[in-house]
């Protein structure tokens, strides 16, 4: 036990008198008394939680003491209400009391004598009929202590004689008894502690302070000295003792001391194992504990008070002795907070490590996790000679998940330094829920001092695969185990990670890649072990897009090949990408092969992607040009409606024979077909005599171009003579011929009808005209007044004619005839003025052809359809636009 003097300090002494009178001091220190006993009070017991005074004294000489109990609340004549009174005899044998004890509940009181009896109160102690009282224990030896135990509903009783120490049990019937120790203690050195000691009884001896529970003794302390008096208040031991080097037998007057000796009084703190305070004083009467403090009473009169200090300013005692266990335990006591302790933490772990005692240091500082600055410790232990202290902090750094990535950095860096591969092992090979570390940091570290396979085990545990697979390919150079690592994981996972690393892969493993590819673009499933495939379920597969993982078969053809041809054989749907690139790659194929058969086998193959609407039209037709895949490309044109481009083609590669086939073919759909086909034979020197002449035929028939402008297109080729068009020209002149021949008698004829409709005109106009009419021209009925006659000789009835009329000067019979009459002269009129200002244009025009541009902008060359226009156009306005077109067309190849 170490004597620390610094718990308590001295007040100023007050002086009390007290004699034949029971004195209370208020907080205040104010003094008030009663008169309680006539000759003298021997016992007082003041309850904690009633204002309950029980005393013990006498009215008369002679062994009669008075036990009475006092209601401190209420007043009785200016002093205290008395409650009641009963003689403290046992056995009605005159004896002295010894010592008094009161349970809280106020159910029981136990009284000593020095006979070695108690007597036992039971019920409520503050009235007599409530009560009944009873001798609990007989025996020689005087009892020198009492004191009551509640644990729960059980209640027990410890006595202390000079020779034993016993137990009863109130709450049980019959009070059994148990004996606890054959030695005992002088009178008023026994307490009972708080209960944060479990409510333990305290027996003083001369050597030893022992600790009891109801059952058995518990520990005990070695304290030397006489012992005069305990007492325990606050986790505090009080012990008086009587400073003499050869203690006596211990006897029940024990107290008596000569004038010489003085009296040391000591304050133990049982839990942390120190002397609070000790000093010598003069004949101590007793020592009071109330609020928080100790009152010590001396015979001369006075009293001292000793009150505890703070907790902080006895820990600033502690720390300048350097007493830090000791303030730690204290700390802890008196129920420090976190940070408290952490600040002692702190400093004992400076002290230790200024004295050089690193090892005691860290565990110091180990404990301050949480509230310490780590950077403040790692600094202090950073030298290489100190890395297994540092090591020690940064593990139970890691611990208590308080680190952050410059920690598991350092703590891996120390694990390599040593060299140490056990404990790095250990440490990144706890379970899920011990990971006190940020996996990614120790990946990059354990990868950057080359402890690859632990980087790789940390990766696929905790699932960061971009590192595992990182460092598979480019450490480890292991691209089969990637490969197999990236089929186990999940597909989003597994998509992302192909992307990235697939050409690595295709470079590497190009057979293995292609077969994941195949199943990542179809109906992708994880691979798993045989035990996992038959406990687990076929859950519903994804599909990534074929396309995005062409580029990664750029040095690959034949694997692309044969990727892209599992995609549209397992999904005909795929995207068009797939088709363009797979038609590329057969096209390639198909330009460099030799052999006769299996190229046409790759013509069919090229061709039947062409026709299966799938491919880009624009890049189809741009890969058959560069491989000049000439089926392909007039397939295409085909397709796209191009025949001009299809003639073209054919003009380029000089195939006479099948320029005038793709005229015939495709003529309907494009008439400038065969005028071009007769530009292109002109623009020929070779003898075309029979390929012109066919076309001419054509042009003949179909009436496609004027007789001029083909005999001036024909005039640039010097084999082209004029047997060649004779023909033409004879069957042409012929038709025109015909055709005047025609419009003269249509011509006599319109006038012949003109005069007609003239002279009836005049009739009308002249002479009147008679109605004859009996039915009406709309229903066919009878005509019947009121009706309307028009003097195109049509008669209506009166309702009909509103009915059916739209308007009151206008024969509903006539009506849609004189309309088509209106709309064919109006027409004329247009072409004609449209024809004349365009024809006036083009004449003061230098630029003909921006003319002829500006009109075609405007739409007036677009065919205009009448209602009057039989199907086909091949009459009346259509004709005449035709004529205009063939006009326009001569005159401007004139100025051309």
């Amino acid at each position: 036990m170490q004597h620390v003097k610094c718990v308590f300090f001295f007040l100023k002494p007050i002086v009390l008198h007290m004699e034949g009178q029971i004195w209370s001091m208020a907080r205040s220190l104010k003094l008030t008394s009663f008169q309680a006993y006539k000759l003298r009070v021997t016992h007082v017991y003041q309850l904690k939680q009633h204002s309950i005074l029980v005393s013990v004294g006498q009215d008369e000489p002679g062994i009669n003491p008075l036990v009475k109990v006092w209601n401190m609340d209420k007043r009785d004549s200016g002093n205290p209400l008395c409650t009641r009174i009963f003689p403290a005899i046992p056995g009605n044998k005159p004896t002295e009391v010894s010592c008094l004890s009161v349970h809280e509940n106020l159910n029981f009181m136990a009284i000593g004598f020095t006979d070695g009896s108690v007597v036992l109160t039971k019920g409520d102690i503050t009235r007599d009929r409530h009560s009944k009282t009873l001798t609990l224990h007989e025996g020689s030896s005087p009892i020198t202590g009492l004191a009551f135990r509640q644990a729960g509903k059980v209640t027990h009783l410890f006595v202390a004689t000079l020779e034993k120490v016993q137990c009863y049990t109130l709450s049980v019937k019959e009070y059994p008894r148990v004996e606890l120790d054959t030695h005992g203690c002088a009178l008023h050195c026994s307490a009972l502690t708080d209960p944060s000691q479990d409510s333990q009884f305290i027996v003083a001896g001369d050597e030893c302070v022992y600790l009891y529970q109801p059952d058995e003794r518990g520990p005990c302390f070695a304290f030397e000295g006489h012992k005069l008096l305990a007492h325990w208040h606050r986790g505090y031991l009080l012990l008086l003792t009587r400073d003499t080097k050869s203690p006596n037998k211990p006897e029940f007057a024990s107290r008596e001391t000569s004038p010489t000796e003085k009296q040391i009084l000591t304050v133990y703190d049982l839990d942390n194992k120190f002397i609070a305070y000790s000093a010598a004083f003069d004949d101590i009467i007793d020592v009071l504990a109330e609020w928080g403090s100790f009152y010590v009473l001396t015979r001369d009169g006075k009293m001292y008070v000793l009150q505890e200090k703070d907790t902080q300013t006895k820990l600033e005692m502690l720390f300048k002795k350097n007493l830090f266990v000791m303030a730690i335990n204290l700390a802890k006591s008196q129920h420090l907070d976190s940070d408290g302790l952490s600040e002692i933490f702190r400093q004992y772990g400076d002290h230790l490590y200024i004295k050089g005692d690193h090892d005691g240091a860290i565990q110091q500082y180990i404990r301050t996790i949480g509230k310490l600055e780590p950077s403040y410790v790692i600094r202090k232990f950073l030298d290489a000679q100190r890395i297994h202290n540092l090591t020690a902090y940064l593990q139970a750094l890691h611990r208590q998940s308080l680190a952050n990535a410059d920690h598991t950095t350092l703590l891996l860096n120390c694990y390599t330094k040593l060299k140490d591969s056990s404990k790095l092992e250990e440490f990144i090979k706890s379970s899920e829920s011990e990971v006190h570390f940020d996996v990614e940091t120790a990946i990059r570290v354990l990868r950057q001092a080359g402890y690859h396979s632990h980087a790789v085990f940390l990766a696929e545990k905790h699932a960061h695969h971009e590192w595992y697979l990182k460092i598979q390919l480019e450490d480890l150079k292991n691209y089969q185990e990637a490969l197999r690592y990236i089929g186990r994981l999940p597909f989003e996972q597994a998509e992302s990670n192909m992307k990235r690393y697939g050409k690595t892969l295709m470079h590497h493993v190009p057979d293995g890649t292609t077969l994941l590819l195949k199943g990542l673009c179809t109906d992708y499933q994880p691979r798993r072990d045989s035990a996992d495939r038959d406990s687990l379920e076929r859950a519903p597969g994804n599909k990534a897009s074929s396309e995005m993982f062409i580029p990664i078969f750029a040095n690959n053809p034949r694997e692309l090949r044969a990727f892209l041809e599992h995609m549209i054989e397992v999904d005909p749907l795929s995207s068009q990408g797939v088709y363009d690139t797979l038609l590329e790659l057969r096209l390639q194929d198909w330009a460099h092969e030799q052999d006769v058969e299996k190229k046409k086998v790759l013509q069919e193959a090229a061709l039947s992607l062409l026709k299966s609407d799938n491919t880009v039209f624009d890049k189809a037709l741009v890969l058959c040009q560069m491989h000049n895949f000439k089926e392909g490309v007039l397939y295409l044109y085909e397709k796209g409606k191009l025949y001009q481009q299809i003639m073209h083609y054919h003009m380029q590669n000089e195939e006479y024979g099948q320029v005038v086939e793709a005229c015939k073919r495709y003529g309907e759909q494009e008439a400038c077909l065969w005028e071009q086909a007769l530009g292109y034979f002109a623009r020929k020197e070779e003898d075309c005599k029979p390929y012109i002449s066919e076309v001419l035929q054509h042009i003949e028939r179909h009436n496609l171009m004027p007789p001029l402008l083909v005999v001036q297109t024909l005039a640039h080729n010097s084999t082209a003579t004029l047997s060649v068009i004779k023909d033409y020209l004879i069957n042409k002149l012929q038709r025109e011929s015909q055709q005047i021949e025609d419009d003269e008698r249509k011509i006599g004829q319109y006038q012949q009808e003109t005069t007609q409709l003239r002279s009836e005109i005049q009739e009308l106009r002249t002479s009147a005209k008679i109605f004859q009419k009996t039915k009406c021209s709309m229903c066919n009925s009878p005509l019947e007044l009121p009706s309307v006659h028009f003097l195109c000789g049509h008669s209506f009835h009166q309702h009909c004619f509103e009915s059916y009329a739209e308007s009151e000067a206008e024969c509903p019979t006539c009506t849609p005839e004189n309309r088509k009459v209106m709309d064919m002269l109006r027409a004329q009129d247009q072409k004609r003025d449209l024809h004349d200002h365009f024809a006036r244009q083009l004449r003061c025009s230098n630029d003909g052809f921006s003319v002829v541009a500006d009109y075609f902008g405007r739409g007036v060359f677009n065919k205009l359809t009448m209602i009057t226009d039989p199907p086909g156009g091949k009459t009346g306005a259509g004709g005449l636009e035709a004529d205009l077109q063939r006009d326009l067309l001569m005159h401007t190849k004139r100025n051309a």
